[in-house]
């Protein structure tokens, strides 16, 4: 095993192309630049149009690569599935969009690795926090609505 270099870099999923920052920060370790991007748009594909962490470790000597692709960050994930490209501009007074309980759950698991919760309740209440602030309802209620009623047991986590 010879001297390896890492790489942290924040892509576009499904977009990483041999231009900046890929290229220049690649070149000179004399990998493969288009068997690299392939690779990180391969396994970003699902992540269309978010910014994705992206760690390359490049052995210096052999050329091989790895790739580790990190989780969007959580407003970029409601966002997705809510369906819109920005958040309220007048947080508590507009809502731009809607995510239903089951994508709130859905986003708390993505995030539980790289999250400080300890359970699934305090990962969703993280991710319903996340919505106060994008001005997105869950299930058409106010998301401090929403966390009251998970406080109160009034909501199921499956």
């Amino acid at each position: 095993m010879g001297e390896k270099k890492t790489l942290s870099l924040l892509v576009t999923g499904g977009e990483a192309s041999a231009g900046p920052p890929l290229g220049p920060s690649l070149g000179p370790l004399g990998v493969n630049i288009l068997a690299v991007v392939n690779a990180i748009n391969e396994r970003t594909r699902e992540y269309a149009g978010m910014k994705v962490p992206v760690k390359v470790e490049v052995d210096v000597e052999s050329k091989e690569f790895t790739i580790d692709v990190g989780i969007p960050p959580t407003a970029m994930l409601i966002m997705k599935e809510a369906g819109i490209s920005k958040g309220s501009g007048k947080v508590g007074h507009e809502y731009v969009g809607d995510i239903s309980m089951d994508k709130v759950i859905k986003v708390a698991r993505l995030k539980m690795n790289s999250s400080y919760a300890r359970s699934l309740k305090s990962a969703v209440k993280e991710v319903i926090g996340a919505c106060v602030s994008l001005g997105v309802t869950v299930d058409g209620k106010k998301p401090k609505d929403m966390l009251k009623a998970i406080d109160e047991g009034r909501v199921e986590l499956g």
